[in-house]
């Protein structure tokens, strides 16, 4: 019975990654967020996971580096940002430690 219902699991979570997953461009290795006083910063953002923040669907709640306040983060496409605000969330990101 269980090995009968291994494929389908695979294949429902198959599926859920599809449809939730992040949009290509924006999880590959640091990304850029905001946070919610309007803060750049780039953190690690794992989709389904995090190790240093509360996931709250596509938000996070999270330390603010800029800030140094916690608040909620929600990722930015860097094509909707001028060159020095990536330089200014390059130049700022969080800690690799949780």
């Amino acid at each position: 019975m269980a090995v009968q219902l291994l494929p389908m699991a695979l294949a429902l979570i198959g599926v859920a990654y599809l449809i939730l997953r992040p949009p290509r461009g924006l999880a590959d290795g640091p990304v850029i967020v905001r946070c919610r006083s309007g803060h750049l910063f780039t953190t690690l953002w794992i989709p389904f996971g995090s190790l240093k923040a509360v996931r709250l669907g596509p938000l996070r709640f999270q330390y603010c580096p800029v800030g140094r306040h916690w608040t909620l983060v929600t990722r930015v496409d860097p094509a909707e940002l001028t060159a020095a605000e990536r330089r200014f969330a390059e130049d700022h990101p969080d800690s690799l430690i949780p």
